[in-house]
Formats: structure tokens, sequence, C-alpha cells
């Protein structure tokens, strides 16, 4: 059913009507964990703004009784009645008298199950150091799950001040927003735990968990503690998320010019978790592998995500939390902007890292969805709760990010902060749209923002800008990018040039290319350029033929590697749309051999696998040898082995190296150095580099057997960190063996966290030859697997069937989903879908092209 409206919240029926606002929700909630159960009540105070004669709130999954309104001495029992479908739960006054303007309070009672859908009020387990099972209640309630934990005015431009008091068992932990202000013994043996009031804030943002759960000391930030919770025993994980939350919260807080608007934080891991992490005001919710560590023992890659994950979730407490989005469509303007802060905070915390850089890796899926036809605009209208749901994809975070930092890089970083100041001083505690972000930059930096941003907000796709030699410097023309036929589109693209001119000067150009086409004057005509000079732009370069063999044979000592690094982006994405052949990206890897950064090796290596994937079987063969000479010849000259004091980042490389070696490259001497450092590293004989040691587990689980197997099986149910229970399920997705395969299947389906397993689900169907098998499994138990999973990690599965290329199956693949639908992520199902048959496209075309 497609519903339209005209854009006021009356209108829709999801929404609520807007005559009564909250003003203040007391809230005591008392779960029985043992029950799975929990009941409470909530009184709110709210105004009435025109004569009423009902009440109109949201509640979902509730049983709700004994409500009551009152206004001055006057109360009245109120008849209740539910709608389903809209999710929402109206109050009447019994006695029939109309609702007059002023104060009004609220009351009622309601219970609920603690469920298993990782959303709402919910429970969560894990096994303690005696082997027995706990359980935990815990909370999500972005973007609508608030309504199934207590009544509410469920949409965050209704925001109130909130005050928790929660009844639990006393041997148990409980946490919320804010801090505990009196704790009290009851008759019954139970603790009565009262929580400081909230700041004003939308229903999302609230929180409350309880568990045999137990804190770190808190560490003073500039006058505000800092500690991590979480589950009983894990206490010698802490130290490096309490480093990066110390730091961060600081960094944030000088950034924004603003005081943390809270009081506290504390940063809580919890054992199931359907998102990464979610900034509840002061009560930060992590998945144990975003924020609980061994720094000995996890990767590079692991530590930054961490790191990552704490500043994106901290940066929130400003740009979403202090200032919020008016409706969920502009759910952008705070996930956008908070995975930008995300990467400058952990650039700031470890420049070593070269985080921009590693960026450049993550915006490549955004331009991946964003060439195909059912691409969507950042901002877009949202209608229903699940339209909602649908908005958290690569779009929201890393296409808003990526063209947040294409204006700050143009505007330049301090006008660009004056302006995010501007905007967040100007609009705290309260909601904004789009508008008022451009309006707070125009007004910092005297630049056209909104004229040149609205375009790439509210616009699909993107464009790929190409480049011509001119007498007089370069011709620039662009047109949107898409994987088929050539498509009308156009921008305003900041775009920033550097060239080597003929006469051996270099220039530099910034330009807003506006038109189809222009020419850059640069003072003569030009031995090589760069155009998205820095590597900041959200679009593609094509180079006319000319000047990309130009650029690509001087590429190592004139380009920056993340200018490599989209060089090699582009060619690939070329050969995937039709614009370039195989053998051109082949060819350039091949020139690019001598590469020595981490971020250009992975996608070049990215590329390989791709076309390796697509090839017919002599194909297959001549590119594992091409994969094995290139990645043990970077790895003679990096070194096999770890030095003392290298940089962490050659240490990643060597991982990637040495698994490219040793997987898809097959070789032998790499394959049996990964089972001897597998065995010691099992076997705590000598300390493994951690980066080496992950790509070994890799490495051995490709080339292993059943013995193997039982081993990695038995090591992920007894990891000790949740870095390393997550490496070791993975690896199982790697055996060859296709019995060991169909019982990976199995124990995803029966045994793994619902948090993660439909996303191994989704990994498995990507498999060289079992994918087929994989896509099969979900096939036959989708009705299970729908059924056990959470709702919004569904179309995150079934993001697998862009692995599957063979024309037969895709056809299958495509039925199916006509039949069977995905409420939650139908548009994310359908880009899947289109990218399944780009990728048939690319093997009908290339595959038997290859070697």
């Amino acid at each position: 059913m497609t519903l339209l409206t005209d854009g006021s919240p009356n209108a829709n029926p999801y929404r609520l009507p807007r005559d009564v606002r909250p003003d203040r929700y007391d809230i005591v909630i008392e779960p029985d964990l043992g029950a799975a159960r929990f009941v409470g009540e909530v009184r709110i105070e709210a105004t009435v703004h025109a004569p009423i004669d009902s009440v109109t709130l949201n509640a979902a999954e509730l049983e709700c009784s004994d409500a009551a309104l009152s206004q001055g001495s006057t109360t009245s029992d109120a008849e209740i009645s539910f709608d389903p479908e809209t999710e929402r739960m109206t109050l009447r006054p019994a006695d029939g008298r109309q609702l007059e303007p002023g104060d009004l309070r609220i009351s009622c009672t309601f219970a609920g199950e603690l469920n298993d859908q990782l959303r709402g009020f919910y429970r969560s387990t894990f096994v303690d150091e005696a082997g027995e099972t706990r359980t935990i209640a815990t909370t999500q309630f972005e973007s609508t799950n608030a309504r199934r934990a207590f009544p509410c005015f469920d949409e965050p431009d209704l925001k109130a001040v909130f005050g928790v008091t929660m009844i639990v068992p006393a041997d148990l932990m409980a946490v919320s927003c804010g801090e505990v202000v009196s704790s009290e013994i009851l008759a019954d043996g139970r603790r009565r735990d009262t929580f400081a009031d909230t700041m004003q804030m939308s229903t999302y943002l609230m929180a409350f968990i309880v568990g045999d759960l137990e804190a770190t000391e808190p560490i003073d930030v500039g006058g505000v503690p800092l500690r991590i919770v979480h589950v009983r025993g894990k206490s010698a994980l802490t130290g490096f998320g309490l480093e990066a939350g110390a730091f961060a919260l600081a960094w944030l807080v000088d950034y924004y010019g603003i005081p943390y608007p809270g009081t506290k934080v504390d940063l809580i891991a919890v054992p199931d978790f359907a998102f990464g992490a979610m900034e509840n005001m002061g009560a930060i919710t992590f998945r144990e592998t975003l924020l609980l560590a061994d720094p000995q023992k996890a990767t590079t890659a692991e530590l930054l995500r961490i790191v990552d994950v704490v500043a994106h979730e901290l940066a929130h407490m400003w740009f979403g939390n202090l200032v919020t989005m008016d409706w969920w469509n502009g759910i952008w303007l705070k996930e956008a902007f908070a995975t930008f802060m995300q990467v400058a905070t952990t650039d700031a915390f470890r420049p070593e890292w070269k985080r921009w850089d590693e960026f450049s890796i993550e915006r490549g899926a955004a331009f991946d969805v964003d060439a195909l036809s059912t691409t969507r605009p950042i901002e877009y209208e949202v209608v229903s709760p699940a339209d909602a749901e649908g908005m958290y994809d690569v779009l929201t975070y890393e296409k808003g990010a990526a063209v947040v930092r294409m204006l700050e890089q143009y505007l330049g970083p301090d006008r660009f902060a004056a302006g995010v100041q501007h905007y967040l001083e100007r609009h705290s505690y309260a909601n904004t749209t789009t508008t008022d972000l451009w309006d707070a930059l125009e007004t910092s930096s005297g630049e056209p923002v909104r004229s040149v941003m609205d375009g790439w907000i509210f616009t699909g796709g993107y464009p790929i800008v190409s480049v011509e030699p001119h007498p007089s410097g370069l011709t620039l023309s662009q047109h949107r990018f898409v994987y088929g036929t050539e498509s009308e589109g156009l921008w305003s693209v900041p775009v920033m040039v550097r060239a080597r001119l003929v006469d051996g000067s270099t220039a530099e150009r910034r330009l807003l290319l506006t038109d189809t086409a222009a020419t850059v004057d640069l003072g003569g005509g030009v031995e090589w350029a760069v155009v998205n000079a820095g590597g900041h732009g959200y679009y593609r370069v094509r180079y006319g033929t000319d000047l990309l063999a130009a650029v690509a044979r001087q590429a190592l000592e004139v380009l920056e590697p993340i200018e490599r690094y989209g060089l090699v982006d582009d060619t690939y994405a070329a050969v995937v749309a039709g614009d370039a052949s195989a053998a051109e990206f082949i060819g350039l890897v091949t020139d690019l051999g001598s590469e020595t950064d981490l971020h250009v090796w992975q996608r070049m290596i990215g590329g390989l696998k791709g076309l390796h994937a697509i090839a017919e079987p002599d194909g297959r063969e001549t590119l594992a040898v091409l994969i094995r000479d290139l990645a043990t010849t970077a790895l003679g000259v990096l070194g096999f082995e770890p030095q003392p004091g290298e940089p962490d980042l050659d240490r990643e490389l060597r991982g990637v190296l040495f698994e490219a070696a040793g997987g898809r490259g097959r070789d032998e001497l790499v394959r049996a150095r990964a089972r001897e450092l597998f065995e010691t590293a099992v076997d705590s004989r000598a300390a493994v580099e951690p980066n080496l040691a992950a790509a070994a587990v890799q490495v051995a689980a490709a080339a292993g057997d059943e013995t193997d197997y039982e081993r990695m099986l038995e090591l992920y149910r007894s990891a000790d960190t949740p870095q390393s229970e997550l490496r070791y399920v993975q690896s199982l997705l790697l055996f060859e063996d296709p019995t060991l395969f169909k019982r990976t299947l199995e124990l995803f389906a029966a045994e793994v966290r619902t948090q993660n397993a439909p996303y191994l689900l989704g990994a498995a169907m990507t498999h060289l030859d079992h994918g087929p098998m994989a896509w099969a499994f979900v096939r036959d138990r989708w009705d299970e697997l729908t059924d056990r999973f959470p709702q919004n990690s569904i179309s995150r599965m079934v993001g697998g069937i862009r692995g599957l290329h063979t024309r037969a199956l895709a056809a299958e693949v495509e039925a199916f989903f006509s039949e069977h639908e995905v409420p939650q992520g139908a548009l994310t199902v359908a880009q899947h879908l289109e990218k399944m048959w780009v990728n048939v496209r690319l093997r009908e075309r290339e595959g038997a092209r290859i070697g």
C-alpha cells in the first residue's frame, strides 16, 4: 500500500494529533526477569492546546489499564481503545466531559513481555563465569519502539523531561539516563532506584537496563563522570573503551564549543543488540564487540571500530539529542553528521590510522547502492514506522557523511565548524529540518550552501565527472553515474583539481561545476591531472584515454594514497558499469604492484576478488596466480614478520596480504605458515601479532578439514573476547567442504545470537562455491528465520543475494521476493535484487574474457 499525504502530521494516520503535547513523564517500571515480563505505571504532565474530547498517544504490544485524565481538581477515569495498525491508544473521559486548553495529567498502568526481538524492552542473555545463563532486561527504542515499553507520545518533536524509577531485585544493577539519586530496599526485598530527571528530549532516547552488571570506576572528563557498564566478569576488557570514550568526549566538547548536555555518561555493553550502538542520553548501549576488547589480542581494524562507534554515539549527544530532527525523514541530519564526526574524532585520536583514507572504503558502499536505479535521496518522505526503519542504510550514514565531508572541505574546516556551532546553539533542546542546518552554514561561510547541497540531499544518485585535455587546461563534464545506460543528472559539484602543466609547473584550482560542462583554465596544456584532488568529493572521475595513461604511469609518485584509492575504485566501478573492461582494471592493479598503502591494497584485492568470483575456471586460476604473486611480492617487501615499532597500518596490511595470498591465492607456503601461527596462538605458547593471527585463522579455515572445523567451533564457543568470538564464528564460513558448510548454516539458524546470525547467513550467500547452497537454505527456512530474527535485520540478511550471479539463480531469487515481502526493508531488498542482476550482466560480459 502506498500512502500519500499532504505533509502535515494530522494528514498521516501514523502521526499523533498536535492538540496535546507532553511536558514530563514519571515512569515506574518493574521487570520480572524470570517470567520475562514487566509491569509499570506512567504519569504524563501535558498541555492541551485546543478543546478536545480524547487524547491519542502511542502504545504497542502493551496491556494498559486504570487510565485517568485530570485537569485542575477534576479527575475522570478514561476509556481505552487501541488501533494496532497505527500503534495508537486513545483515552476518552468516561464521563463524556471535554478537555479544555491548559494543563493535563495523564496516568495509566501497563504490562508487557520482555521480548526476544531486540526492540522495545527486551531480554538479553549471557553465561556467567559459573556456567549459569543469566538474563538482562534492556531497551532499544529508536525509531518507534518506546511505545512497546510504556504509553507515550512517541515522535521526535514531542520532547519532554523524563523521571524514571525502577523496582528490581536487590542483587542486580539498574541503569538509566540519569544518575541514581535515591535507592531503598522495599519490604519484599526488592530495591527501588530513582534516577535524576533527564533534559528535555525525545522518547527514542530514553533507556533503562537491569541485570547482573557491574561498572568501572568513573573517569572525570571535564566534570562529567564516564564509566563502562558490562556483565560481571569482563572488567579486564574495559580499558581501551574508557580511553576512547574519555578522548572523544573531551574532543567533541572542544569541537562543538558547547558543554556536554547531560550529567553523566554510561557506556553499556549488552550481549544481544540489534544495532551497533544506540545514543540513549547518558546511557549509551553497545554490542560487546564494539566496546569491550583486549588491545593485545584485537586487530587494528577492531580497535578502530571501537573508537569509531564510541565517538559516533557521543557525537549524538549534541547532534541528535540536544538538537533533534523534526521527523524521521530527517534521520540523516543526525546519523550522517555523527558518522562524519566519528571519522574526525578517530582521526584526531590516532592520526597514524589515516582514518579519512579508510572512510573512502565505506563511502564506496554508498557509491555502489547509489549507482542503482532503485537508489533513493538521502532525505525522502517517511510515513510509517516501517518507512523510518528503512532509512538506516549506507545512504543515510555513509553517503550523508560523504557529502558533509565534501562540503566541509569546500567551505574550509573552520568556517564549517563555526556553522555547526551556530546551528547547535540556536536550536538547543529543539527540533530542526535540513534547511536549518544550511541556514547556519550559510551564515558562517557566506557561501550558497543550500543551493549547492539540496541536489545532493533531495536527489538520488551522483555524478561522474569526465575529464579531457584542453589547450588551456581541462574540459570537465558531468552526467549521472549508473550501472547501466548513461543517465542525465546535474549537481553543483565542488571540484578540486591539481595538475602538472607541460611547462613543468603545478596548478591547483577549486571550482563549483554547476553546468553539464565547463573549461578549467590552468594556464596551459597539462601533462597529467588529478580531479577530485584530496579524494573527498562524492563523485567518480573518468579520465580520457591519454590522461588516464599519464596519471596511471606516475600514480605512485604524484598521487596521494587517497587519490590512488579513488583511481582504483573508479576504474573498478567502470568495469561493473560496462564502461571499462576487466583487463583495464587488471592492468592498472598490476602497474600498482609496488603500492605500499593499506587502503589502496584493500581496494585492489577487493576488485580482483570480485572478478575472480565471476570468472570461468581458467580465468579464476589466472586471477588466483595474480593475487598470489602480487600479495607475496608485497609481503616480501613489507616483511613476513612484524617488526618492533612498525606502524599499525603496516601490521594491518601484512594481515590483508597474508590472507589474500593464502586464501584466494592458495599459496602453499603461506598456508603452512598460517597453520603454524594458528597453532601457536591457540596453544598460547607465544603471542602472535593480532592482525597476523586473525589472517592466519582465515587462511587455516579456507584450507581446513573436519578436525580444524571442530577446533574452530570450540574456539568460538569458548572465546574470551567478543572479537575472538566473532572471528571464529566467521571463520566457519570459509571451509570448502560442503558438509561442513551445511553444518555452519544450521548453526547460524539455531545457536548463534540473533544479533549476528542474519548477517552471517547473508555472508554465506557470497561464498565462492557454496553461495547457492546458502540461498537454498534461506529460501527453504524463510518463515522460521524471519520469525526468529529481529525484523530490521531481514533486509540485511537478504543482502547476500548480491553474491549470486548466474541468470537462472537470479531469476529464481527475484520470483521468490515477488511473493515474500520484507516490510521494513522493501526498498533495500529492491536494491539488492538490482545489484544481483548487475553482477549477472558483469559475469556474462566479462567472465569468459578473464584469463
